[in-house]
């Protein structure tokens, strides 16, 4: 039974990792990224307790949950853009541009939570946070 599973984990690992364009340095890095901000996070509300997400600054349930399933989307856009890409021709790098994209917005998270955690990081990088924060903030009040 144990040779089975493990055949169809193998199998499906390879599925995915094709239908996202390879197991190459960029897809590493990203799933890399992704991984440090949930452990991030979850160090912020469970340790710490000063969680923005949540009333209490503490852990909850469903907010991990969410920020799960934005992770899974990210990787969806990354599917389908891939797939884009190889219908339009591989001459496009659109699959490196998303992948890039969100590497830059899970690394600017990932600062954010060291800051709540009291990791001192170059002020340089604090201005840029602070400055994406509130673009992204302008942005979404547009909407």
């Amino acid at each position: 039974m144990d040779k089975h599973t493990d055949t169809i984990k193998l199998t499906l690992s390879a599925a995915v990792g094709y239908m996202l364009g390879g197991w190459d340095s960029m897809l590493q890095l990203l799933i890399t990224v992704m991984a440090v901000d949930y452990t991030t996070g979850l160090a912020v509300a469970g340790i710490f307790k000063k969680s923005q997400k949540t009333e209490n600054g503490g852990i909850q349930t469903v907010t991990g949950f969410k920020g799960l399933v934005r992770k899974v989307c990210i990787l969806l856009l990354v599917l389908v853009v891939t797939r884009l890409e190889h219908t339009l021709g591989d001459t496009v790098f659109c699959r490196n541009t998303v992948i890039v994209f969100f590497v830059v917005n899970e690394t600017l998270s990932v600062l954010e939570n060291m800051g709540l955690m009291g990791v001192k990081y170059p002020d340089r990088l604090k201005t840029a946070l602070e400055v994406l924060n509130k673009n992204n903030n302008n942005n979404a009040t547009r909407k």
